[in-house]
């Protein structure tokens, strides 16, 4: 049967779905309000300030929840949706408001979207659209695809990342300023979304 656009497939005990989690929970109902839609938006660029306020001990350096943000938000909005919050979030930021790491301290505004930091920034960007399609692709059900989503959408922030800071710096203090420090705290969000993703998909399947 069909659920608002999203195709169901029953097969014994198990259900297949296309569609993001949240397209088959809550806008499964009420898939035309765009109130909700916008709430959500507001709400995920909001999620995304706290986690780029907030560090976390880890080795070799403190590590925010930011990039594991941006690609969960992806996952559960879809492309369409989790690019809108990027996008958001990034115009915040343009026109001056702290939402970013390090902001007021490390400036803000445009200054700060072409420093150092703004190929990640970019790469939050286009690592939303390529996440969020493979998760409405199904691409977020088991250990193993979520794996290879995750990887996919933290290899686009690094290499955005990495590339515009080369042009800064160069290409191995880049890599050593800029990669090598948050490779441990990369490969841990990873792993979570891999515990976290499965388990919520099992969850919900057992609702239907």
């Amino acid at each position: 049967m069909f659920v608002e656009g999203n195709l169901i497939m029953n097969t014994g005990d198990t259900i297949k779905t296309t569609g993001t989690i949240i397209n088959n929970t809550f806008l499964s109902y009420k898939s035309n309000s765009w109130f909700l839609k916008f709430a959500l938006v507001i709400g995920g660029s909001l999620l995304l300030t706290v986690s780029a306020k907030i560090q976390v001990p880890f080795y070799p350096v403190p590590m925010t929840m930011q990039t594991f943000v941006v690609l969960s938000i992806a996952m559960l909005f879809g492309w369409r949706l989790g690019a809108l919050t990027i996008i958001l979030y990034l115009a915040e930021g343009a026109i001056g408001l702290p939402v970013f790491a390090g902001t007021p301290e490390k400036g803000i505004g445009l200054s700060y979207i072409f420093g150092p930091t703004g190929g990640y920034l970019l790469g939050f960007l286009l690592s939303s659209i390529v996440v969020g399609f493979m998760a409405e692709n199904g691409f977020d059900r088991t250990v193993g695809k979520t794996l290879l989503t995750m990887f996919v959408g933290t290899l686009i922030i690094f290499l955005f990342g990495f590339v515009w800071l080369s042009i800064l710096i160069g290409i191995e203090k880049s890599f050593i300023f800029g990669v090598q420090p948050f490779l441990l705290s990369a490969v841990f969000k990873i792993l979570l979304a891999a515990a976290v993703f499965p388990l919520t998909w099992r969850i919900i399947n057992r609702f239907h």
